[in-house]
C-alpha cells in the first residue's frame, strides 16, 4: 500500500486515466484527477474504492500554461505540498483526414494537449519533486502504440506520440540527479470510448476496414499501479500493454 503518497493523473475523467486513478487510489494513494470536464472528473471521484486514499477533482486544460500552473498550485494545497507521481495521460486526436487536408488549427490542438501539455505538467512536477523532502518522484507518460507505428491518416496524433518518447528519455536522463524517474506506457486498443471503436472496424494500412481486438481498460490501471509502486532506484522505462490479437506486430 502507498499510504500518504500523492499522485496526479491528467485526463482522469474517462477511460485510461480513470482506470489509473482508481487503481492508485485503491492502493492507498491520494490522487488528484484533472481534465477539462468537471462532471466527468466528479464521476471518477464518486467511484473511489473503500479503504483507499483520498481523491479530488481539479478541472484544467493541460494545453494552457496558466491552467497547468494553477493545477499544480491547487494540488500542492490539497495534499500538503508534496507530489510523488504524475501520469501524463491527457490526449486527443485529429479528424482522420489525409495529411495535406489537416488544418493548422487541428494540428496545433493535438500538439498543445498531447505534447506541450505533457511537457508543461512534467516541468511543474519536476519543480516540486526536486525541492521536496525526501526529494524525488516518478513521471509516467502515455505513449500509445502510435509512439511506434501509425494508423492511416493520423499524422498529428502519431507525431506527438513519437515525440513523447523523446520527452520520456529526456526526463529520465535529466531527472536522475534529483531522484526523479520517468517511464512510458504504450497502450494498444483498450476498451474505452476512444479505443472501443476498434471493435466496429477501423482503417488498415492496406486500405480495408477491419475490426480489431480490444482489452479491458482495467489492465492499463494495473500497469500504472505497478510502475508507480517501484522504489525510485528501479524504473520501467518502457512498457507496452496491448490486446493480444490486435494488429501491431505486423501493422503496415
Amino acid at each position: 500500500m502507498a499510504q500518504g503518497k500523492i499522485a496526479l493523473v491528467t485526463g482522469g475523467g474517462t477511460g485510461i486515466g480513470r482506470a489509473a486513478a482508481l487503481a492508485l487510489q485503491g492502493d492507498g494513494w491520494n490522487v488528484v484527477v484533472t481534465g477539462r470536464r468537471k462532471e466527468e472528473l466528479d464521476k471518477t471521484v464518486a467511484m473511489a474504492r473503500p479503504g483507499g486514499g483520498r481523491i479530488v477533482a481539479i478541472a484544467a486544460d493541460v494545453g494552457k500554461p496558466e491552467d497547468v500552473k494553477r493545477l499544480f498550485a491547487e494540488t500542492k494545497k490539497a495534499f500538503g505540498g508534496r507530489l510523488d507521481f504524475l501520469f501524463n495521460n491527457a490526449g486527443m486526436g485529429a479528424p482522420p483526414v489525409p495529411m495535406e487536408e489537416l488544418t493548422y488549427e487541428q494540428w496545433k490542438a493535438v500538439v498543445d494537449v498531447n505534447l506541450t501539455g505533457s511537457f508543461l505538467c512534467a516541468q511543474e512536477a519536476i519543480k516540486i519533486m526536486k525541492e521536496q523532502s525526501p526529494k524525488g518522484g516518478r513521471i509516467v507518460n502515455n505513449g500509445s502504440i502510435s509512439a511506434h507505428a501509425p494508423r492511416p491518416n493520423s499524422v498529428a496524433y502519431t507525431s506527438t506520440k513519437h515525440a513523447i518518447t523523446g520527452l520520456t528519455k529526456c526526463i529520465a536522463l535529466d531527472g536522475r540527479k534529483n531522484d526523479i524517474a520517468c517511464g512510458q506506457l504504450d497502450i494498444g486498443n483498450a476498451d474505452t470510448a476512444m479505443g472501443g471503436r476498434m471493435k466496429a472496424g477501423v482503417p488498415q494500412a492496406n486500405g480495408t476496414i477491419a475490426p480489431e481486438a480490444v482489452m479491458d481498460v482495467e489492465h492499463c490501471g494495473s500497469a500504472i499501479r505497478y510502475m508507480a509502486s517501484l522504489p525510485l532506484d528501479a524504473n520501467v522505462l518502457f512498457m507496452t500493454i496491448k490486446a493480444t490479437n490486435m494488429p501491431f506486430e505486423g501493422r503496415g
